[in-house]
């Protein structure tokens, strides 16, 4: 028994060294490829590695912003009937990238006050939160943290 856990030790202890390693070299190489969007608040060396693979796969298809958030899922839907103007969710687009921005909204919301500051202006006019947070995520990270006025 004392044998197989000790086995188990190393390899942990292996498999922990291999990862770290594998971690440094995503840090590095999405610094040198994306280095004004990995120097955005909120933006870790996963969140920038996401959102790089979706972009490279789909190069031909991002025009602008609002193109980049279509490919996310991000960008609402026009849903809106007789006099009700509203929109809805996009179900579509890549959902690791949708999920990237998503992280990079949430840590925004938690540490950036000028982000803070939005929530609270836009609570203040009767949006949910939930509202908002899919305003944010709308936009894209290499934009201010803040939506365009139209969203």
């Amino acid at each position: 028994m004392k044998t197989t856990l000790r086995r188990l030790a190393r390899r942990i202890q292996h498999l922990t060294i291999e990862i770290d390693d594998a971690k440094t070299d995503l840090d590095t190489l999405t610094r040198q490829i994306l280095p004004t969007t990995t120097a955005l608040f909120g933006v870790g060396p996963d969140t920038a590695a996401q959102l790089l693979i979706t972009a490279g796969d789909n190069l031909d298809r991002i025009s602008n912003n609002a193109s980049f958030a279509h490919l996310c899922g991000t960008a609402p839907i026009h849903a809106s009937s007789g006099r009700t103007t509203r929109h809805r969710l996009n179900r579509g687009g890549d959902r690791h990238a949708n999920a990237a921005l998503y992280r990079i909204v949430i840590v925004r919301l938690r540490h950036c006050p000028r982000t803070r500051d939005y929530l609270h202006r836009r609570t203040t006019e009767g949006l949910p939160k939930r509202h908002i947070i899919r305003c944010l995520n709308a936009t894209s990270p290499a934009k201010s943290t803040e939506p365009s006025p139209q969203t």
